[in-house]
């Protein structure tokens, strides 16, 4: 698990004050070196030897700082730990296997039976699987508002509850939740707030600043970018993340090495992907709502959107690389669109630098049923449209091509 550094008096950490494009590519790269490598190592190891027992004891205690076995950390892993953690601008972060073990970890860790969760409709059908299955069946009271109510979220807060959790772009339909207002109101009933933030990006925006307590990313999306590594993390207050920590120990949902090698290496153009992907989606969309085969856009920078006023003040990067829109008619519209597209992978992902396209009938929301989906307001004819980096005038013409035909 990652902490805030503690640095020499005389040796501030130029990091902390650092911009994020800055933070993606040294944060966290400034520890023990091998052979003079300048780029951090993968450590396979699954142990750690220490010849002198005071010493191993006092590392397996936590007192000094190194590692004793692969399961709980590991070098290659805490670099990337210790990135997010700056990214976020958070006292500490701790990693898992994939993103729903990031998610569901925290869940179990927050909640015990008899407590209270409140959250919306709109989630990640895997998240929204865990409030509606997993976690009514040891005893948590799960409470699931309308995502575009705030004053129906407002009330089930004032009901009393131990967690709120949001997230904000919402998978698939885009919407945007107002996290300062929501945050603060958790925050006078005594709750923990956590943030799924992986549409946004922490270069988009920063929930923690914004009053969450905890923050989620699915790492396999944007942080790294090429569709090769499955991951998780969580950032945050550091005993909140510490509890957690404690809990993926014993799951042993553990972030492999190699993992996060690929992972690091794919943050470092961070910036650069979202600031190319935002202009893209924003370009994409503004596009797609004159086009007569779409029946509605869903993205939170057009000036139409519902949440866009908010989407403006706690968006600070941009609006992010995903939109959705919907085609007129039936499922069948979108069997003979998504074969058409010569330009977008057709794979249950999202965050990569080549566009992405899923119907959530057959990704995200696969998992529900039709009456499901529709009860959350996701259409049949819906498309994820997760824009890569590719330039955008051959993205629109690829659309137009599949649209027309």
């Amino acid at each position: 698990m990652s902490h805030s550094p503690q640095p020499p008096a005389d040796q501030p950490n130029p990091l902390a004050s650092a911009q994020r494009a800055t933070q993606a590519i040294w944060g966290g790269e400034g520890g023990t070196t091998w052979q003079r490598a300048t780029q951090t190592p993968v450590v396979n190891s699954v142990s750690f030897g220490y010849g002198d027992c005071d010493e191993w004891r006092s590392v397996a205690l936590g007192e000094t700082p190194g590692h004793i076995y692969g399961r709980n950390t590991n070098p290659t892993v805490q670099v990337f730990e210790e990135k997010v953690r700056l990214l976020e601008g958070a006292a500490a972060a701790t990693s898992f296997a994939t993103g729903m073990a990031a998610i569901s970890d925290t869940l179990f860790t927050l909640l015990a039976p008899g407590d209270r969760v409140v959250s919306v409709v709109d989630t990640y059908g895997g998240t929204n699987r865990l409030f509606s299955e997993f976690l009514p069946r040891v005893g948590v009271v799960v409470e699931l508002c309308q995502t575009e109510d705030a004053e129906a979220i407002e009330r089930a807060i004032d009901g009393g509850l131990r967690v709120l959790y949001l997230e904000t772009p919402t998978n698939p339909t885009c919407k945007v939740l107002d996290l300062a207002r929501l945050a603060q109101r958790a925050h006078e009933r005594g709750a923990i707030v956590v943030v799924d933030n992986t549409f946004a990006t922490p270069i988009n925006q920063q929930p923690l600043q914004l009053g969450a307590d905890l923050v989620i990313h699915s790492a396999t999306k944007f942080l790294g970018g090429h569709a090769d590594a499955l991951g998780g993390v969580l950032a945050g207050d550091a005993e909140l993340v510490r509890s957690v920590y404690q809990r993926r120990e014993i799951t042993g949902a553990t972030l492999h090495p190699e993992a996060a090698y690929l992972l690091l290496r794919g943050m470092k153009t961070l910036a650069l992907r979202v600031e190319r992907q935002n202009f893209n989606a924003l370009t994409v969309a503004r596009h797609l709502q004159q086009h007569p085969r779409v029946a509605q856009v869903f993205y939170p920078g057009l000036e139409d959107h519902p949440n866009h006023d908010v989407a403006k003040r706690q968006m600070t990067g941009g609006f992010g690389g995903v939109l959705s829109f919907q085609l007129h008619g039936e499922f069948d519209a979108v069997k003979r669109f998504l074969p058409r597209l010569q330009l977008a992978h057709r794979a249950a992902n999202l965050g990569a630098v080549e566009t992405v396209v899923a119907p959530p009938a057959t990704g995200s929301h696969v998992e529900l049923t039709a009456e499901q989906r529709a009860a959350l307001g996701i259409p049949e004819t819906l498309v994820r449209y997760s824009c890569g980096i590719e330039d955008v005038r051959d993205l629109i013409a690829d659309l137009d091509q599949a649209l027309g035909a």
